[in-house]
């Protein structure tokens, strides 16, 4: 079933802010904020409430950088996910019932507790590209195949 989802990366001087799954889908990995655009609601103001609800930012700029296609071998979920970077924010982040955020040197991003797709893509984003593609997960979580690329100018 495909549905349309934000991902919000927040980056600041050589950090880079990440948040721990609490629960649900995503349990247990590193990610960025953000979630399913509701019926109705426009994909910005679904990155701004995400982000808000998810870490207690307030969103003042961001820039969509990217649009990525995830199937999962079980069909059920296939997300359509705008990429965004957010380049102003007021207020500290802070812990919700959903995520635990925290900052990360760029060279220590935990890439080995992410999803299996940002090592492909996240260097793309932290470079200024923008990207999008696809990306097909196997059964274990591991990326099976995909075709992100960087778009050309």
């Amino acid at each position: 079933m495909k549905s349309v989802q934000t991902l919000a990366m927040v980056v600041k001087d050589d950090k880079i802010l990440l948040g721990m799954k609490k629960r649900g889908f995503g349990q247990g990995k590193w990610n960025g904020f953000g979630g399913k655009v509701e019926e109705g609601e426009a994909i910005e103001d679904a990155v701004r409430r995400e982000v808000f609800e998810e870490s207690g930012i307030e969103v003042l700029e961001l820039s969509e950088v990217g649009i990525l296609n995830f199937f999962f071998p079980d069909g059920k979920a296939q997300p359509e996910v705008h990429i965004f970077h957010v380049m102003k924010y007021e207020s500290e982040p802070t812990e919700s019932e959903e995520m635990k955020p925290e900052w990360f040197e760029i060279s220590k991003i935990p890439y080995d507790s992410m999803w299996a797709d940002d090592p492909i893509w996240l260097p793309m984003f932290l470079a200024g590209k923008k990207f999008g593609g696809e990306v097909y997960f196997d059964k274990q979580g591991g990326v099976k195949k995909h075709n992100i690329a960087a778009a050309s100018n």
